[in-house]
């Protein structure tokens, strides 16, 4: 050190603190005070001889020559780190500058750069590089996810329509292993079909998502707490991961996909500048084939190619694939009716009658219909394409509905035959006479309930009377049990009369 005499002087002879001392000379207060104790220890003095210079004096308080920063690299050249391979380290997860400094000066030994000096110069090396270089992405931790501002234009051979296809680009954080897509529109279905296939190409999914604020992703964009489209918040639950959406008008916190969608842009869809397409499947497999050319061509400053790096750094840290892949699904809000069915696409499903005006919420795939409600699922139902029809389980039914549907024309013959023949006969003219034979089903559950009332053997008899009387109804047969009609003797009726009963009416056989 040469400001060993002109620290003494100015501590000793001027007074001054070590605060001002360490101002005055550029240097920190801690080797100030390191000195002064030295000074003290060895018994030194204020003004000194004129013997002793720095060179001396630095001998005397410590015990070794002086050596300026300067005569040390003359004598010893510095090894130079490799900042590349240090950028590549800080890329897995533990690993700090710190911890690289320790590995670097131990190789080195005393042609090692001070820790201070070594982080200051990985400073400057990140600042000669690219700018995708000025963050640093953990191994395996995000997955940046956008849309290329330019489309491609798709023909339709038979009628010559042009239509534009959007592409999808994905960029790991790390390693910057690209995937790319084409898809029509950047719709909810395909904004999710295209993280479900960039996540089978990885093999491997992310820790983290980093999406913009796109509609289809982002219900409502906050800088501190979007809230995420339903869906999509479901399939990232299904994967295991999550999103962590960039803020409004921020860029530089999706930058690594700002990049990415630039070298798509320019690698992939410039060259496909001249090619016509016909089918968005002709466009995908070209993607493929560039994309595949652009993860392993060598980075012209790192080791490497994309590929390279996305097996060495960020495989082994991401998360397993679920194995089934995720199914597409939608979230609506529909309010229950009155008859305990709600409408989804024109067609209407039945949820628990206690549901009735409530407003639930309904996932749809492709084949099934779930119904919510408190974020339990009361119904599910497979998906009916029919308009205006109706898909309704019995178990969702009020107990006196229920009961009525169990019911069948050939259910309340067979009971009206264990009666008696003229109940049962009665029991046919009811459900034959009317437009249809639910019409009849009420009238048949009253004779059921007379039986219980009555007994089977008075009602069998009051059938008898009411048949010959030719007024074969519930109110007649009501009437003949109310006033005992039934157990006196049966009228004489005309034998020539027609028949009510004859062989061309449908049997018990016909309902089954």
């Amino acid at each position: 050190m040469r400001q060993l005499k002109e620290l003494l002087r100015l501590k000793y002879a001027a007074g001054l603190s070590h605060r001002q001392i360490a101002c005055s000379l550029n240097l920190s207060s801690g080797v100030i005070s390191k000195y002064v104790q030295l000074a003290e220890a060895a018994g030194l003095r204020y003004p000194l001889s004129d013997d002793i210079d720095d060179d001396r004096l630095h001998l005397l308080l410590t015990g070794t020559p002086s050596v300026s920063l300067s005569e040390s690299r003359a004598t010893l050249p510095l090894a130079s780190p490799d900042f590349a391979l240090v950028h590549q380290e800080l890329m897995r997860k533990g690993v700090t500058r710190l911890l690289l400094w320790q590995e670097y000066a131990a190789s080195h030994e005393r042609a090692a750069y001070g820790y201070s000096q070594f982080c200051e110069l990985y400073r400057r090396w990140r600042l000669q590089h690219s700018s995708v270089m000025r963050q640093v992405h953990r191994a395996g931790e995000k997955l940046f996810v956008d849309y290329c501002g330019p489309t491609v234009e798709i023909v339709n051979a038979a009628t010559g329509e042009v239509r534009t296809a959007q592409i999808f680009v994905a960029v790991m954080g790390a390693s910057n292993y690209t995937f790319a897509e084409a898809t029509w529109t950047q719709s909810l279905a395909d904004w999710i079909g295209s993280h479900v296939r960039a996540f089978a190409f990885l093999g491997a999914v992310p820790q983290l998502v980093i999406p913009d604020n796109l509609k289809s992703g982002v219900a409502r964009a906050c800088p501190y707490d979007p809230a995420l489209n339903t869906t999509y918040a479901e399939m990232l639950a299904h994967y295991e991961t999550a999103a962590l959406p960039a803020r409004p008008y921020k860029p530089r916190d999706k930058a690594k996909v700002e990049v990415g969608v630039q070298v798509v842009e320019r690698w992939i869809i410039a060259r496909l500048r001249h090619v016509t397409f016909f089918t968005l499947s002709d466009l995908n497999r070209a993607i493929r084939l560039l994309l595949e050319d652009l993860n392993t061509r060598p980075f012209k400053k790192l080791p490497g190619s994309r590929h390279s790096q996305f097996d060495l750094l960020d495989r082994p840290a991401m998360h397993a694939l679920p194995l089934i892949p995720y199914e597409y699904a939608e979230w609506k809000r529909a309010r229950v009716g009155i008859d305990y069915h709600i409408e989804v696409d024109h067609h209407f499903y039945s949820v628990p009658s206690a549901l009735v005006r409530r407003e639930v919420e309904v996932r749809l795939t492709a084949t099934t219909i779930e119904v919510f409600h408190a974020a339990k699922r009361v119904a599910s139902h497979i998906r009916s394409p029919k308009h205006g029809s109706h898909t309704t389980a019995s178990a969702h039914m009020p107990a006196s509905h229920r009961a009525h549907l169990e019911w069948t024309p050939g259910r309340f013959l067979n009971w009206a035959v264990s009666v008696g023949p003229a109940t049962r006969d009665l029991v046919r003219h009811l459900l034959t006479n009317r437009p249809h034979p639910e019409m009849g089903y009420r009238s048949c559950l009253g004779l059921l309930s007379l039986a219980k009332r009555y007994g089977s053997a008075r009602l069998e008899a009051a059938c008898t009377r009411a048949l010959l009387l030719g007024s074969p109804s519930r109110p007649s047969v009501v009437s003949i049990l109310k006033q005992g009609l039934d157990r006196q003797p049966a009228p004489e009726i005309d034998q020539a009369e027609t028949p009510l009963v004859h062989e061309n009416l449908r049997g018990a056989a016909y309902y089954r």
